[in-house]
């Protein structure tokens, strides 16, 4: 019966990060710097707030876009933060930013419509496009700091261009864009029939001067995925959010209905919490993320690796061309020999071969432990 499985299903894969993560997991005293998973526990406020919302019996379904007053407090969020307006029917509370992209992708793109994407870049929004028909345009910003620009986004325009994705901070580079350069892109699509897919998950862990969204000089074009996850250290509680004019939100809300029809209403009780009186939250984290960056990059700096320093997310994407080995190749041999696995670029498209991905979501402890075997490996290597 495996012949009546959708063609598009059957094409896809799971993810690189996760496929070398299962492949390597089992391997007895491994160190991990392999996924994007903030190790600070939720905070407490938000837990109780979840622990309440059961126990007052919040446990129905709510409206498919998620309950009035957490909808407000996002707008407020990202308004206060961001300078960013939207009206509560131009937010969808999701199952995390994962289900925003996927009902942001179902909405836009028709068969054989073009996605722009820069490369690198995080593996699960080729999936999402593919299954829709549509085709993707992968633009190579390894000259450029790993950044999107105008400048290379105009070569690649053309009457199937449906859409640019713009996930900055980055995964996996940590590389975010400057106001100067979102205007630039925004000036190039103003008018075409182009939208934006801004992927802001990590909006809150920029760690010099602010976080800027394209939305602020591109609205009517603009379509901005967030959530808690990162911010809050979320990731069980599956909280995400599309922001989008409403003529946008009113289409995107019948494939959000029909997908889960509404996210969980106990989690939706924890984002209020959050996004109120958790706002600041992410200060202490993004503190500890700093510093955090600050000794992984020039620890890898002092092994001879080059790597580009990043503005935020808590990702560094060391070269390892160096080598004359693939990064699936020599990920594993740093596996083997000294007991670290990194994620091989390779996982995130062609453009990611000859890097590999190190996260520093882990302990000071941790990180110091994984770099000194690495350290150690690359020694041996030399």
């Amino acid at each position: 019966m495996e012949h009546l499985i959708h063609s598009r299903v059957k094409n896809i894969e799971i993810s690189g990060i996760r496929r070398f993560f299962n492949m390597v997991a089992n391997r007895p005293d491994l160190i991990s710097l392999t996924i994007g998973q903030p190790d600070f526990p939720t905070p407490e406020h938000i837990k109780e707030a979840g622990k309440e919302a059961i126990t007052d019996n919040f446990t129905t379904y709510t409206h498919n876009a998620g309950f009035l007053e957490l909808r407000q407090a996002a707008c407020d969020f990202i308004l206060e933060k961001y300078g960013l307006y939207y009206d509560s029917d131009e937010v969808i509370v999701t199952v995390g930013a994962s289900q925003a992209l996927d009902i942001t992708f179902r909405t836009i793109l028709e068969e054989e419509t073009e996605v722009i994407l820069p490369g690198p870049v995080y593996p699960g929004y080729e999936p999402l496009i593919r299954l829709c028909g549509a085709k993707l345009v992968y633009v190579d910003t390894r000259s450029n700091g790993f950044r999107l620009s105008a400048e290379l986004i105009a070569p690649y325009l053309n009457e199937r261009t449906r859409c640019i994705v713009l996930p900055y901070p980055s995964n996996p580079t940590g590389v975010t864009l400057s106001e100067q350069e979102l205007q630039k892109i925004a000036e190039l699509v103003k008018g075409r029939p182009i939208w934006i897919v801004s992927d802001e998950i990590y909006s809150e862990l920029v760690y010099n001067g602010e976080h800027h969204s394209i939305a602020k000089w591109l609205r009517e074009q603009t379509i901005v995925i967030n959530g808690l996850s990162k911010s809050h250290s979320m990731t069980g509680w599956r909280i995400g959010f599309v922001f989008a004019p409403s003529f946008v939100t009113k289409h995107m809300i019948k494939v959000h209905q029909y997908s889960v029809s509404c996210t969980s209403s106990v989690s939706q009780k924890a984002a209020l919490a959050a996004l109120t009186a958790g706002k600041n939250d992410a200060e202490t984290m993004r503190s500890q993320y700093k510093e955090r960056m600050e000794y992984a990059y020039h620890r890898l700096i002092k092994m001879g690796l080059e790597v580009e320093k990043p503005s935020g997310a808590f990702y560094l994407f060391p070269s390892i061309a160096a080598f004359g080995q693939s990064s699936f190749d020599f990920a594993l041999d740093v596996v083997n020999k000294a007991g670290v696995a990194l994620v091989p670029g390779s996982a995130f498209s062609e453009y990611g071969e000859g890097y590999v991905r190190l996260s520093y979501a882990y302990s000071l402890d941790t990180l110091k432990k994984g770099l000194d075997r690495l350290e150690r490996y690359l020694k041996e290597k030399q």
